[in-house]
């Protein structure tokens, strides 16, 4: 086991640090991931890494809610109450879930954020975007929002039971869409349905 880092006892050299708001802002243009920050769910700044993850522009995106960027409305809305509560006690929230580029392609792609304030989780707030599609490819099936949503906790390994949770349906709710899904994949079981919805 190696020993922890002591600190250092070279005084000679100062230690390296940001030296002012231009290195701030070109860490968060080359970060490897998208960001965003954002206002009321609307898109306030972004760097390049996140419009070529969805294929537009800066331009484009600034002052655009983040709607632009699910495959509905409806998962929007759906998403937007109940990571409220989560922010609000935590600070910060995390998934994996399919969105959608400029061009109307969907992917999956990882997003975690942090709110400025728990006490109004919307209010402002700094997201990071993920393409994961090289590991997880979106299936050619046409998926409703909510079988997406089942579709992508299925694919974390997580229960019928935590599943409703997390949407706040019931479990059975939860086996419906999963059934529906097994239909649609031609799936024998959950571990065929998993293998498949990464695979098709």
């Amino acid at each position: 086991m190696s020993a922890p880092l002591a600190p250092s006892t070279d005084t000679s050299k100062p230690l390296p640090h940001l030296e002012n708001l231009e290195d701030y802002r070109l860490a968060f243009e080359m970060a490897p991931v998208g960001l965003v920050i954002s206002r009321h769910r609307r898109i306030i700044d972004c760097n390049q890494w996140l419009c070529e993850i969805f294929q537009t522009s800066r331009e484009l995106l600034l002052g655009r809610s983040f709607l632009d960027l699910y495959p509905s409305a409806d998962e929007f809305e759906r998403l937007g109450e109940r990571i409220a509560p989560i922010l609000n006690a935590r600070g910060h929230y995390s998934d994996s879930r399919i969105m959608k580029r400029a061009n109307g392609q969907f992917f999956w792609c990882h997003v975690s954020g942090r709110a400025f304030d728990r006490r109004n989780p919307h209010a402002a707030g700094i997201w990071s975007f993920e393409d994961i599609s090289a590991q997880r490819p979106v299936a050619q099936h046409s998926l409703t929002g909510r079988e997406r949503e089942v579709a992508a906790r299925l694919l974390e390994g997580k229960t019928s039971k935590l599943i409703g949770k997390e949407l706040q349906i019931s479990h059975r709710t939860v086996e419906i869409y999963r059934a529906r899904l097994m239909r649609k994949f031609g799936a024998s079981g959950t571990t065929d349905l998993v293998q498949r919805m990464l695979t098709q």
